[in-house]
């Protein structure tokens, strides 16, 4: 335990008028350029209206690192305790524990901040939305990396995804992960539970995968996966499954941001080049480039038929799983 002051006397942040008390703000958060916890509450303020818009009524999982990244993460579903009275939360149950949780539900940017000051890096929201939160708005598309795949493959599977979208009449907006992997998400219509949402991500999945099927898998083991293919991770729209957010930090020693990217910049873009040292400039040029995505809403009908159909031809529909809350 660190001493009183050890990592510098508090500071008190004012966040459009609400009052954020920031504790050992000088404490090393990501060793490789030793960047601080108040470095981090700084990012968060840099990009605000970029988080606030991928967080704002949804639950959010926090993924808190007390000592900074090198040390033990912590995963966190409940609100930690001494939020003060402004913070929102969203009560969630847990039918296979019968547990509740009571998640954070951001809707302002000093909710952020605060979730900072309790040592939360990195961002992971549900995607449904306080108001039905059994209803997703949102359909997910990752695209995780085998150990031996490259960024190039990520690009060229993107690139396959976006051809499907554009047939479907749906407009993706793709991130990175902040890892080696990158993110697409659409907005859809909240009429369909987790279940269908699931179903139609693994139809797109598999319909990815009859088009590159040299490179991208489907397969649900990942014992079972070639070391050079590229997962299309369907299970991400599983009921408590969650991504990090865009603008998220993730939780490793360089600080990089899961980033919102132009499909035109997908075949230039480097992951690491986008960290909280380098992200607000690129926040400041091109402002948020999720803004416009609660406006792209897709109707999955399309893709719910495309289930149907793998479904009726005997395609196995893998098992899905649910965590208990922290």
């Amino acid at each position: 335990m660190s001493r009183k002051g050890e990592y510098g006397d508090p500071v008190m942040l004012d966040v459009d008028g609400f009052e954020v008390r920031l504790s050992s703000p000088q404490r090393p958060y990501f060793s490789e350029r030793g960047e601080t916890k108040l470095d981090l509450a700084r990012y968060y303020l840099a990009v605000g209206p970029g988080i606030v818009n991928a967080l704002r009524e949804r639950p959010c999982m926090l993924h808190r690192f007390p000592d900074g990244v090198d040390g033990t993460k912590v995963h966190q579903k409940r609100l930690p305790r001494g939020a003060p009275a402004w913070v929102e939360t969203v009560r969630l149950h847990f039918p296979r524990y019968n547990l509740h949780a009571d998640e954070l539900c951001v809707t302002r940017l000093a909710d952020v901040i605060w979730a900072v000051q309790m040592s939360t890096v990195e961002f992971h929201p549900w995607n449904s939305r306080r108001a039905d939160a059994e209803t997703p708005d949102e359909w997910r598309i990752d695209l995780d990396p085998m150990p031996e795949a490259t960024w190039a493959d990520v690009r060229r599977v993107a690139h396959v995804c976006h051809e499907v979208l554009d047939e479907l009449g749906a407009i993706g907006w793709p991130k990175t992960s902040g890892g080696r992997g990158l993110h697409i998400y659409v907005r859809i219509r909240p009429e369909h539970g987790f279940a269908d949402v699931r179903r139609a991500a693994l139809a797109f999945a598999r319909e990815v995968e009859r088009r590159a099927p040299q490179i991208v898998t489907t397969t649900w083991w990942r014992k079972d996966r070639a070391p050079s293919s590229i997962f299309v991770d369907y299970n991400q729209n599983t009921r408590d499954h969650t991504m990090a957010a865009a603008y998220s930090v993730r939780g490793n020693p360089r600080g990089t941001v899961s980033t919102p990217i132009r499909w035109d910049e997908i075949d230039d873009v480097e992951p690491d080049d986008f960290t909280i040292a380098t992200v607000p400039a690129r926040f400041a040029e091109l402002g948020d480039l999720y803004s416009g995505i609660d406006a792209a809403v897709f109707d999955i009908s399309p893709l719910l038929e495309w289930a149907s159909r793998d479904e009726a031809a005997g395609v196995e529909t893998p098992p899905e799983d649910e965590t208990a809350p922290q």
